[in-house]
């Protein structure tokens, strides 16, 4: 009997040490997804990112890679809301992966699952979302801004959508998804508190935008956009435009002019130029500065940057 325990007792462990093998294949489309699907799923899944913190995601190429990797993907991870439009669909007519086309478990948009911001008023009801959004506007999305990422309160609530997912697709590894989510909506709601408090003094500041990126963190911590460097969403800056937003923030002024790793920098140094406010590059995903190696350094970072220039 005693060798027959010390058996069992040794299979224990052992299953207890054993690292969990990889069972699912997951195609994110950019970083922040990767990292949350890191949190979450773990060793259960071998994670792609499609791209990195230093190229926009609303313009990538269709390479035969991704193409690859999605048809090997039993979930893709987007933020939806028509910002990856320009090549998605390419992605996944040429993958011809049934799994993760759009209405299926494999295919989840994180958008869709919180409220978004930014949606464009009908101001006739026989307008379609697409007329209302047509190239004359510039980039505007249809469905709202496609930028949830940037908000932690809505993070958590697509992190409990992933998570249900993650179960749906792959039932066996319930027990190991549930406990992690748990033990990322703690620490999660820890660090919200704490940012909240690290970026108490920015309330009420103003900051000039290169694109309407930061949406979903000014709303939250209660920023003002007080100009963006595009005329339109997604249009490059004309002389014409810098001029015009200098004499508005000659009537209301603004702290600083922020922009993304990936964004050109020639619009918001003329502007400093001109008004003399400081320009702050901001992470915006995970992988945008050298300490930003996930969702937690992403705010940790972003704080500590919009503070240090508002000190």
């Amino acid at each position: 009997m005693k060798v027959v325990g010390l058996f069992l007792l040794n299979m224990t462990l052992l299953a207890a040490t054993t690292p969990v093998l990889a069972t699912l294949n997951v195609f994110a489309c950019e970083p922040e997804w990767a990292s949350l699907a890191e949190n979450i799923a773990g060793d259960r899944a071998k994670i792609d990112s499609a791209t990195t913190a230093y190229q926009d995601p609303h313009h990538i190429e269709a390479r035969p890679s991704l193409i690859s990797k999605v048809r090997r993907a039993n979930l893709l991870i987007c933020s939806g809301a028509d910002l990856e439009i320009g090549w998605l669909p390419l992605l996944l007519r040429q993958a011809a992966n049934t799994a993760v086309l759009p209405g299926k478990p494999g295919y989840f948009e994180a958008a869709a699952m919180v409220e978004r911001l930014d949606i464009p008023v009908k101001t006739d009801r026989s307008m379609t979302d697409r007329a209302m959004t047509d190239r004359s506007m510039g980039d505007v999305h249809a469905s709202g801004n496609p930028h949830v990422h940037l908000d932690p309160n809505r993070i958590q609530i697509i992190a409990a959508a992933l998570s249900k997912r993650l179960i749906e697709i792959d039932p066996e590894g319930k027990p190991y998804y549930q406990q992690r989510y748990v033990d990322f909506k703690q620490r999660w709601q820890t660090a919200i508190q704490k940012w909240q408090q690290q970026a108490a003094s920015l309330k009420g500041t103003r900051m000039v935008v290169h694109h309407r990126d930061w949406v979903y963190l000014f709303d939250w911590l209660g920023i003002e956009i007080a100009g963006a460097l595009e005329p339109k969403p997604g249009l490059p800056a004309s002389a014409g435009h810098l001029v015009a937003l200098k004499q508005t923030l000659a009537e209301k002024s603004a702290a600083m002019i922020v922009h993304t790793p990936y964004q050109n920098t020639r619009a918001a140094k003329r502007l400093s130029q001109m008004t003399n406010m400081p320009v702050l590059e901001l992470p915006y995903t995970v992988g945008g500065h050298e300490r930003v190696t996930d969702l937690f350094s992403l705010f940790d970072v972003t704080i500590q940057l919009l503070t240090g220039v508002k000190k």
